[in-house]
């Protein structure tokens, strides 16, 4: 015996000797690379993120984060000014005497503001009590009274005084409707009496009740008619649909979440049944059609546009124009229907081989009462395109978009001009998702580009659809904001970002690519991230950050933005990182998008693969034999894919939050993308039918009250690594949603660490803390 450990002596000795020599990553590097978090690295970006406040007649203003505070500007179109919203000394030292604190002029201790209807006084909130500013005396004080005007605040939301909450207010801001015991109620803004609108609603057969399974609230789905005497929406049946459940983490028993969830193949979902509901003297008419699943153009959650999905009133509020969609998404109905009695006309339809959706971030269909027709979105002739409908006889009048681009946002109809004014993609050589706002006329005629900067454009048009704010920029180039009016011409500039704060720090842009798919020929884009201090003689391993759609893709939004998720900080640690937008993902041709269509399980991946090898050699510090990958959600399902299904090329992947059964997903997905179970394989694309070809490392992640994606298909792909005698990591975040809340700087650290010991073979600093610094310009930080 002790020959034996005299014998394993050296090779304990060489163990330990090899362990001290792995190169280690110190906290040094972590600091470095946390320097590049979103959180961090915005804050020295300046004259960026411009969002226009509209106010009555055309003006608006908005916040401007400088290298020394906050301002507040007015602009004013008509006149071509642009101003500081209000005296910021001033009103720092009103409100430092009427408080007893200490304020400055470029740092107020509120982020938003809310003008008077006569734009004579803004309004703020401060350590919760309401203030009001009179501009032209400089008076500061308590506002009591808040007033109840249609006038909003940063980012859109309604205004302080509008009713709060889970309360949808009418066009004429008197009334508010809300659910109360599963019926819809509404209440007098002004003396606040409240009146019972429906009276047999019940548990799971509820008026407007908003549950999509993966996604829920409160807040009731309905739409008012224009004149606020009628409201559009529905009775939700979910009696007979299954349920999910969840349970709680904590000392002594856990508590039981549950609530309806179906799965793809369940024999009941979701099914509303339309109503109109006459609100002076409360009734309800029933349309006269059987009820619809719970499915929209956009999603399965009705209220993915932000109110009732696919509902057009004509303006007299006497017709309600709607589109059922089928439980697959193959068929649409456009209908028609009488508001006084509920009778519905089918004016057509419009049946697609995989799946129909309206539009990317808005539903491009409108009905127009004033000359009976419809505007209508389709990818008929493989682009994502818009078509005129006589809404008398459902007939075709004409193509209005036409060519090898698409339509992605339609955002304001001229009736008495006959334009349309929408956003469209592909129409730039350099790279097919930069967005550009375009004009057509009714008849396909008079089209023009009215932003025709190159790079990708985000606007958003004044109330009165004389002007737009424009902010375009790329991936590489900060963006610059402008104003224009709707022929495209130019009034002013507003801000140009500086980002020179930012490139002191070392920091630089990721590199745009173009590569070919997996077919040869398709051209894909995506963006590489590399160390700011690169040496182009070593050799680095490459981390791919995939996100497969099909409803989004890994790189997401093309504008300019200082961080990227940790994608630069993990370059920081000694990786090339990349994100490629593979086939089947939106945004291009329909033929693109329905590449992977009845097989989700491609998850872009083979053309993940052939695009880093390609990317390999134009670069030849990217070491090939040393791959990682990591995704969130449908990402994390394609991670764990990658791992089992192509375990020779990917070594190291995390796994976070993953779908890798769709048929343990929420219903609408899997039949949208992949279609109903009884025409898909989804047995042979559920990852844990795979885990036992696990070669490389896996790490695994998931939070326990995760009620989008349920942590129950995490822990299949567990079972089933357990079966094969695999090994394996796992976090748990035992009362964390799908995504980690606040546990999320730990998920990053963890991720650097499995990385930098699998990947780069080196030793990470010891339970390194993230921290992340509050924006100094920002009030409350």
């Amino acid at each position: 015996m002790n020959k034996l450990l005299l014998t394993g002596l050296p090779l304990m000795l060489l163990i330990t000797a090899q362990a001290q020599q792995r190169p280690a990553v110190t906290a040094n590097d972590y600091e470095q690379a946390q320097r590049f978090l979103a959180t961090n690295a915005d804050q020295l970006v300046d004259h960026a993120s411009i969002r226009p406040n509209w106010l009555p007649g055309d003006r608006f203003w908005y916040r401007d984060l400088t290298a020394n505070g906050t301002q507040f500007i007015v602009v004013d179109p008509a006149k071509g000014t642009r101003t500081v919203a209000f005296d910021h000394q001033k009103l720092a030292d009103a409100l430092s005497k009427a408080t007893g604190n200490s304020y400055t002029a470029n740092k107020l201790p509120f982020n938003s503001i809310s003008f008077s209807p006569d734009n004579q006084s803004v309004s703020f909130l401060v350590a919760g009590k309401h203030w009001e500013y009179t501009l032209s005396s400089a008076q500061l004080s308590p506002d009591s009274a808040p007033t109840t005007s249609p006038h909003t605040n940063e980012g859109g939301r309604p205004a302080r005084g509008a009713a709060a909450g889970l309360d949808v207010i009418s066009p004429d801001h008197k009334r508010a409707a809300f659910i109360k015991d599963y019926n819809l109620w509404v209440r007098d803004l002004q003396t606040g009496k409240e009146t019972q609108l429906t009276t047999d609603g019940s548990r799971d057969f509820g008026y407007a009740t908003d549950n999509a399974g993966w996604r829920s609230s409160d807040r009731p789905i309905l739409a008012w008619s224009p004149d606020s005497k009628k409201i559009a929406t529905f009775k939700q049946d979910q009696r007979e649909v299954s349920d999910m459940y969840l349970v709680t983490t904590n000392v002594g028993k856990p508590t039981l979440k549950q609530w309806k969830y179906p799965l793809p193949g369940d024999n009941a979902i979701p099914t509303i049944q339309r109503v109109i509901i006459d609100v002076d003297a409360p009734k309800v008419i029933m349309l006269q059609i059987p009820p619809d699943p719970h499915r929209a153009t956009l999603s399965d959650d009705i209220s993915s546009s932000g109110t009732f999905d696919d509902v057009n009133w004509s303006e007299d509020g006497s017709k309600l124009a709607f589109v059922s969609t089928s439980r697959d998404h193959k068929q649409e109905k456009v209908r028609l229907a009488d508001a006084s009695t509920g009778a519905v006309r089918e004016v057509f339809e419009e049946t697609v081989p995989t799946q129909y959706e309206s539009g990317w971030g808005a539903i491009n269909w409108r009905y127009l009462d004033k000359s009976n027709e419809f505007i209508w979105f389709s990818e008929r002739d493989n682009w994502g395109h818009l078509y005129l409908y006589d809404a008398a006889t459902g007939k075709l009048k004409n193509q209005i978009t036409k060519g090898d681009w698409l339509v992605t946002k339609l955002l304001k109809v001229d009736e008495k001009n006959r334009l349309l004014y929408f956003m469209a993609n592909g129409r730039q050589a350099v790279n097919p998702y930069f967005g550009q706002l375009c004009r057509i006329g009714f008849d396909g005629k008079r089209f023009a580009v009215l932003t025709p900067e190159e790079g990708n454009h985000q606007v958003s048009i004044s109330p009165s659809g004389n002007y737009f704010v424009d902010s375009y920029s790329k991936p590489d180039v900060p963006p610059v904001t402008v104003l224009r009016n709707m022929d495209g011409k130019l009034i002013s500039t507003l801000e140009k970002a500086d980002i020179s704060r930012l490139t002191a720090t070392g920091w630089h842009p990721p590199v745009p690519f173009m590569v070919k798919a997996d077919d040869g020929k398709t051209d894909i884009y995506g963006l590489m991230y590399t160390p700011t201090k690169l040496d182009p003689s070593k050799k680095y391993p490459i981390v791919d950050y995939i996100y497969p759609g099909p409803q989004g893709g890994s790189v997401g939004n093309w504008s300019f933005a200082a961080a990227r998720k940790d994608n630069q900080s993990l370059a920081e640690l000694g990786f090339i990182v990349v994100e490629i937008e593979g086939t089947s993902n939106p945004l291009r041709s329909k033929s693109f998008h329905d590449m992977s269509y009845g097989n989700m399980a491609t998850n872009t991946l083979p053309d993940q693969i052939t695009g880093i090898r390609q990317l390999a050699q134009r670069y030849a510090y990217i070491d090939t034999n040393r791959v990682g990958i990591w995704g969130h959600s449908g990402g994390g399902f394609a991670t764990a894919t990658a791992m089992f299904r192509f375990p020779d090329f990917f070594k190291v992947g995390i796994s976070e939050s993953g779908n890798h059964d769709n048929r343990n997903y929420e219903d609408d997905w899997g039949e949208r993308y992949n279609g109903l179970t009884s025409a898909s394989d989804y047995e042979a694309q559920a990852n844990q039918n795979y885990a036992k070809n696990l070669k490389g490392k896996l790490m695994l992640a998931h939070g326990m009250l995760d009620n989008n994606v349920p942590p129950y298909n995490t822990l299949l792909v567990v079972e089933a690594l357990e079966k094969a005698n695999k090994d394996y990591d796992l976090i748990i975040f035992p009362n964390s949603a799908h995504g980690f809340g606040s546990y999320t700087p730990y998920m990053t650290r963890r991720r650097w660490d499995y990385f930098v010991k699998n990947l780069l073979g080196a030793e990470p600093p010891h339970e390194f803390l993230l921290e992340t610094k509050p924006d100094p310009r920002v009030a409350g930080n």
